[in-house]
This record gives C-alpha cells, sequence and structure tokens, in this order.
C-alpha cells in the first residue's frame, strides 16, 4: 500500500551527487519502526535528473516494500539513447536457444541459484550456457541474491538499500549444481552486500570450500565486490582455497565518480587487488576495464599502468553496452582492431593474460584454459619453492 508523499526540498552541494529526500508517510496504526525512502538524483545546471525510474518506500514494522514509479523518466547529462550512435555489426548476437541452455536454466532454477549471465544481460550467454565448441557448459554464478546495495550508473542488476538476507543454504546447492555440471573451472561472483558485516566475504569462502570438498581438483574464480574496502574480509576469502581473486577496476580513474557507485573508487579498488596478490602466495589476481564509456587512450594506459604496479596477472576489456535508456550512454563502439591492440599492448607491459575483445567480459569462458594454464604454473612454482 502506497501512501501520499509530501516531498521537502533537497539541498544540492555539488555537480552530480546523490541524496535522500526526507517524505511524510502516513504510518499503519500499529507502525512504530522506522520508515524509508530513498531515491538518487543528479544535479546538473539546475536540473534534476532521476538515476532510476523506480522508487523505493519501505515499512519495516509491516515489512511492506512499494515501487513507484516516477513520472518522468528524462535522463540526465550521461543517460538516454543517443540516435546518432549505431550498434555495429560486430556485436549483434542470436538470442540463446538449445537443449543444453534450457537444462542449466532449468538446473539453476530448481537449486534457487542466480546467475549474473541473467542479471547482468550478458552477451555471451548463449555461447556459455550451451557449451562452447567444447560442449562443456558454464555459468557465472551470483551468490548473496539478486539485488545490490549500490546504483552503479551501467549496470543492469537491480538494487536496494535493504536487500534479503542471504540463502544460508546457497553454498551446498552451489557447491551441488557444479559438481552435476562436470566443468573443472567455475566464476563466482557477486551483488554489493555493503548491507552486511563483512560485506559477504564468509558466505563467499563458504562457497568455495563447499565446491572444494566435493571436488577438490575444480578451479574457482571469485569474481568480487570490494568488501568497502575491508581488506579483513578480502584475506578470509583469498584464505578460502580459491584460485584465482578477480576484482574489477571497471573504467579510468577520471570517470569513476560519474560510472560507480560513490561507495566504490579507484584506489580503493586497487588496494583491494594488492591485498588479494600479497595475503597470499602464489594468488592470482584479474581485473577489467569496460571501454566506450569516454576514456582516452592515455588513460586506459594508465589504469593498465596502474594495475601491473600492483601485480595483476589478467585483465580483460571489453565493450560497454547500455542495458536501458537510464543508463550511461554509449560514447564510442571501439573496433575489434582496436581491442587488439590493447591486447599486445597489455601483455608488453607484463599482463600474463590478456582477453581483449567487443563481447569479452570480465567472467569469459574463452579464457577459461589460459587462466587454468596459469593458476597450475604458479601452483608448481610455489610447490618447488617451498621444498
Amino acid at each position: 500500500m502506497i501512501h501520499q508523499c509530501l516531498f521537502t526540498k533537497p539541498s544540492i552541494s555539488s555537480y552530480s551527487s546523490c541524496f535522500s529526500i526526507p517524505i511524510r508517510i502516513p504510518k499503519p496504526l500499529n507502525c512504530n519502526r522506522h520508515c524509508s525512502f530513498d531515491y538518487c538524483f543528479h544535479h546538473n545546471n539546475g536540473f534534476l535528473y532521476s538515476s532510476s525510474a523506480r522508487i523505493s518506500i519501505t515499512c519495516e514494522s509491516a515489512n511492506l516494500e512499494a515501487a513507484v514509479v516516477s513520472k518522468s523518466t528524462r535522463g540526465g547529462p550521461y543517460t538516454g539513447r543517443d540516435p546518432n550512435v549505431k550498434k555495429p555489426e560486430w556485436l549483434r548476437q542470436r538470442a540463446p536457444q538449445g537443449e543444453r541452455f534450457e537444462e542449466v536454466k532449468d538446473s539453476l532454477s530448481h537449486l534457487k541459484l542466480n546467475t549474473v549471465c541473467e542479471e547482468a544481460q550478458c552477451p555471451n550467454i548463449g555461447e556459455c550456457w550451451n557449451g562452447g565448441g567444447d560442449g562443456i557448459a558454464t555459468a557465472t554464478i551470483m551468490l548473496l541474491g539478486d539485488t545490490c546495495t549500490r546504483g552503479c550508473r551501467f549496470c543492469a542488476v537491480k538494487t536496494s538499500r535493504n536487500p534479503a538476507p542471504p540463502d544460508p543454504m546457497e553454498p551446498e546447492n552451489t557447491a551441488k549444481a557444479i559438481a552435476s555440471w562436470g566443468v573443472d573451472y567455475i566464476v563466482l561472483t557477486s551483488v554489493d552486500r555493503d548491507d552486511l558485516p563483512d560485506g559477504g566475504s564468509g558466505h563467499f569462502a563458504e562457497t568455495v570450500q563447499a565446491m572444494k570438498k566435493l571436488k577438490p581438483h575444480i578451479m574457482v574464480e571469485c569474481l568480487t565486490s570490494d568488501f568497502r574496502g575491508d581488506l579483513n574480509a578480502v584475506a578470509t576469502l583469498v584464505h578460502s582455497g580459491l584460485d584465482v581473486f578477480a576484482h574489477n577496476i571497471e573504467t579510468v580513474k577520471r570517470l569513476q565518480r560519474i560510472v560507480r557507485d560513490p561507495r566504490a573508487g579507484y584506489e580503493q579498488s586497487l588496494s583491494v587487488l594488492k591485498h588479494a596478490k600479497h595475503s597470499k602466495e602464489g594468488m592470482i589476481t584479474k581485473s577489467s576495464i569496460m571501454l566506450g564509456l569516454g576514456e582516452t587512450d592515455n588513460e586506459i594506459k594508465e589504469t593498465m599502468a596502474d594495475l601491473r604496479a600492483i601485480d595483476v596477472d589478467i585483465l580483460t576489456l571489453g565493450q560497454y553496452l547500455q542495458p536501458t535508456p537510464l543508463h550511461l550512454t554509449v560514447k564510442e563502439y571501439v573496433t575489434p582492431e582496436k581491442f587488439t591492440f590493447w591486447k599486445e599492448f597489455g601483455e608488453s607491459i607484463g599482463f600474463r593474460y590478456v582477453a581483449s575483445g567487443p563481447l569479452v567480459r570480465s567472467s569469459y569462458r574463452a579464457g577459461e584454459l589460459f587462466v587454468k594454464t596459469i593458476v597450475k604454473e604458479s601452483y608448481r612454482k610455489t610447490y618447488n619453492a617451498s621444498h
């Protein structure tokens, strides 16, 4: 049930900022708890632009949550479709289908597992779920629910200030699903869970341990949030038995505040990746950069150099694709030839492996063979050094 709201005029202190708007909501008679209203606006030249078309109203005591569709879906200075920018042919993909695709989908649904493949509208879902050229299906499992506590302006995953608590059976269910698929490499990722004390690091660790128990030789990559910069949370996950620690820096330094939620940050992401590398000898680290958001070549080189300075091993680069008109506008469709250039440049400055292409994503099936080789080499060096 949605009650009439009385808006108060917000104060604006910066060119682009997020803030809460106090409102008055008539409460149910038995309500003595906090009711909240959260929305994000951006300010530009005297106009307020909404970053979302939905407003969440939550009444804790009545356990009610409602959404109001905003009257205006006018995009901000960085959003909206640009009719002059056409999607090139190399980005067009067929709709996913096939018997193997349906089997994986049914398996995930039965075990109540979420995937970033679906939630983030990944263009490679058909290739991965159908097994690519080797017939072995794989998916990137998204832990900790399907609702994120952050509102990055490139991401299609739904958001809420108070998502549902984690499913305690998720680590075990995930391990069972992966064991049944017969894969030997799996990627686990998650939404940001700033509402949890450890950001979800312990839940990640339990899942890794459950998988290793069922299938000791499986290689596990965890594509994580920044855990609010909590390095103890990073260490907990690193020592859970995972093989690759991945965290995406997403974009160049200048565009961080435009692209990512204000709680994320360039230096914070570098700190997380650096700590993961130093917390355990031989740990493989990985990151990803989206292109097409308005970055310059020099800024991309600077970002790649900063990642190499903290000894990140693996880098992926892919084309940013706008999921809805309310998300960030694509500034450029980078050509396949330019992606080839970035792959060669990255490997020339010391990355052990670079996956670079318009449809490459941070959890990218085509690169798993190379990653497995790197992990095995790292284990061999660590073993020889200790004996």
